[in-house]
């Protein structure tokens, strides 16, 4: 590999460093990437990008036990020695309110993940590549006049953790990603867009002709769309759409966010009845579908599966070193190094819970059984969320996030024009009806359709 790193002799170099400057204790976290990317545009290349990344984080405790943070993008020994002596002059000024530790598993084996290593292909290959399935897509409708969102890149990469009571971590993983996101015009209609994505361990595993299609099928899909009535509805959440909004929301399981005072959780709710009984959510960053997964954290705990909700009831937070600590118990893996700790999911496993009856079986879309669950009014399918950077107060709990969707009424879909779907995420979970069909597996995590009732659709004015 292009960033070829040697994590036991790095760790030797920096510990006769560190004895020099007189320095005991002592972290180092790194990530190096090889990058290229492409982009098309009818035809033509848009944009072509390679770069080399190389992010390292160096902290040292002094003797009050303060610590010291910065960051260097030199591995020679004197960018080494730099970096200890100023995050050792940094440490005079650090927070003693808080103060992170080595983690206690910095040195716990670690799983081994099936991730093969695939060869780089040149930037030329992948922009005929790209160029053919922009040509494959335009080709799929008359109204597809354009893919003005398109991307086609792989990276090479590697991280490393290391520290003066003995840990050294090393993991290697290449990954590759397409993304497709077509436009549709036709005369006297709005334009109507719609995408696709897919990641795979190399360039020659993706699913391109998977992308090209779920892509087209989309965007065809939503072509022929009316307004929608201002009012609420039963609503299904497309697996990524769900797993979008829970991810938004992921501070209720954030153990650093609790702390902070942003998180609608407190650090006694675990135990309580957040969603209905048949839901379980679980982070797992070591899924065999997670294209990517990390073997370990920022602060070198090893990943593991962790349960969030079991039968609705909150059962674990995510936890860095210090916030473990804070609540007397072992981190899980889902801390990032920097100058604070900061704690976030890997990747989502949400479905019924195992042995657990409840909610409505056998939904479907299209034949919904015996009386008909979404009213008079309709069945709203919500595909995608936008804007949820903006439209979502996680401290609150509420959401109001533009959407694309259909409206189905007696078996018929129709696509909605514009609309806006608004709530409060303990409702929605508190609002589940039941899953549909199989649980899907996406770049973001594991999720069939979800049904929830009585949320509040705002159609066009």
């Amino acid at each position: 590999m292009a960033n070829d790193l040697n994590a036991p002799a790095l760790r030797n170099r920096l510990e006769q460093l560190a004895r020099r400057e007189g320095i005991g204790r002592w972290d180092l976290g790194a990530a190096c990437s090889t990058d290229t990317s492409v982009q098309v545009d009818r035809g033509e290349a848009k944009q072509l990008k390679g770069a080399q990344r190389r992010s390292i984080t160096v902290r040292v405790w002094n003797e009050a036990g303060l610590v010291g943070v910065t960051s260097t993008s030199d591995l020679s020994d004197e960018g080494l020695a730099k970096a200890l002596v100023g995050a050792h002059d940094a440490s005079a000024f650090g927070n003693k309110s808080d103060t992170p530790a080595f983690s206690p598993l910095a040195t716990a084996p670690l799983v081994t993940l099936d991730q093969p290593l695939r060869e780089q292909r040149t930037i030329l290959e992948l922009l005929e590549t790209l160029k053919e399935a922009e040509r494959d897509l335009l080709g799929r409708h008359g109204a597809i006049a354009t893919v003005p969102y398109n991307g086609l890149a792989q990276r090479s990469s590697e991280r490393i953790y290391l520290n003066s009571d003995g840990a050294c971590r090393q993991q290697q993983l290449t990954t590759a990603s397409l993304y497709l996101y077509a436009r549709a015009e036709e005369t006297g209609r709005k334009p109507r867009s719609s995408g696709a994505v897919r990641v795979a361990y190399g360039a020659d595993d993706l699913d391109i002709a998977g992308c090209i299609s779920e892509a087209a099928d989309r965007t065809i899909a939503h072509l022929d769309y009316e307004p929608i009535n201002t009012g609420h509805y039963t609503c299904v959440f497309s697996p990524e759409a769900f797993l979008d909004l829970i991810g938004a929301f992921s501070s209720l399981f954030n153990a650093r966010a609790i702390l902070d005072g942003i998180s609608l959780s407190r650090r006694d709710s675990i135990g309580e009845q957040l969603a209905v009984p048949f839901l379980s959510i679980h982070d797992n960053g070591l899924h065999p579908a997670n294209i990517g997964a990390s073997t370990f954290d920022g602060e070198g705990t090893p990943t593991a599966r962790l349960c969030l909700l079991e039968g609705g009831v909150l059962r674990n937070f995510l936890h860095s070193e210090a916030t473990a600590r804070a609540f007397g118990v072992a981190p899980t893996g889902h801390a990032g190094l920097g100058a604070k700790v900061s704690v976030g999911p890997d990747w989502f496993e949400i479905g019924p819970t195992p042995g657990v009856s409840g909610g409505e079986q056998g939904l479907d879309r299209f034949n919904a059984r015996g009386p008909n669950p979404a009213g008079a009014e309709g069945l709203v399918v919500i595909d995608s969320l936008s804007a949820l950077h903006a439209g979502v107060k996680a401290s609150q709990g509420s959401f109001s996030l533009p959407f694309d969707g259909w409206l189905i009424r007696g078996g018929e879909q129709r696509s909605i024009e514009s609309a806006t779907v608004a709530g409060d995420i303990r409702k929605v979970l508190q609002g589940i009806i039941g899953f549909e069909g199989e649980a899907k597996i996406t770049p973001s995590g594991l999720c069939p359709w979800v049904w929830i009732d009585n949320l509040s659709i705002t159609g066009e004015a």
